[in-house]
């Protein structure tokens, strides 16, 4: 049932890229959904800013040019999944460890889509570990200084990010103040970026459930 409310999720995005010739494809099994839905239009679009190489594989599997987002600039558009969400569309995203390139991505959209289930909105963001991305050299100091604001810090180990990385997931935290938090972690020497997409919330959430998709978007709320 939740592959189902994905596809769904999935296809409420669809209307959100069809006047946009490059389009910003994030990461992981909903995105998946977007992108094979993508095939009766694809001949519209100039191609797609990805980010990761399984976004890529799959775009290119589709027909689908990948460009560089150097060469593209700002984007109209961006689609991904999350983690969770709260009231206020921020996100916790990285679970599948794309959590930088999808970052960079959506800070370089006009405007950044979230695509997922009823069960991703939450209260409040953290139950959820919270990925973040740290240069390897740096991962027992970044550890300890994220155990010093009240996380347990967690090694994915075996896990190498599309960057070249290590990620550790922190787990016991209740993230009432999200950009505080994310603009804290950044700042530790180490990280490369958190997961906490707060300075860049989503502008649009389309929340599938068995009754329907719903649409957030603070201009609503």
């Amino acid at each position: 049932m939740q592959d189902a409310l994905k596809k769904q999720a999935a296809a409420a995005a669809i209307q959100y890229v069809k006047n946009s010739r490059i389009i910003g494809v994030g990461t992981g099994s909903t995105v998946n959904h977007f992108i094979d839905l993508l095939a009766p239009i694809k001949h519209q679009f100039e191609g797609a800013v990805s980010s990761s190489e399984a976004s890529t594989e799959r775009l290119l599997a589709m027909g689908i040019p990948v460009l560089d987002l150097n060469a593209v600039g700002t984007l109209d558009v961006y689609v991904d999944g999350a983690d969770e969400i709260n009231s206020n569309l921020e996100l916790i995203k990285g679970g599948g460890g794309a959590l930088t390139r999808e970052k960079i991505i959506a800070a370089a959209s006009k405007s950044f889509i979230c695509i997922a289930d009823q069960s991703k909105l939450v209260p409040y963001l953290g139950k959820f570990p919270l990925p973040i991305e740290v240069i390897p050299m740096a991962r027992s100091y970044v550890a300890r200084e994220i155990i010093a604001l009240g996380g347990q810090p967690v090694w994915r180990e075996g896990f190498t990010t599309d960057n070249g990385n290590i990620i550790l997931d922190i787990q016991q935290l209740e993230i009432l103040e999200p950009r505080q938090l994310e603009n804290q972690v950044n700042n530790i020497t180490g990280v490369v970026t958190t997961g906490l997409f707060a300075e860049r919330s989503a502008d649009v959430v389309l929340l599938a459930s068995e009754s329907g998709t719903q649409t957030l978007s603070l201009e609503k709320q």
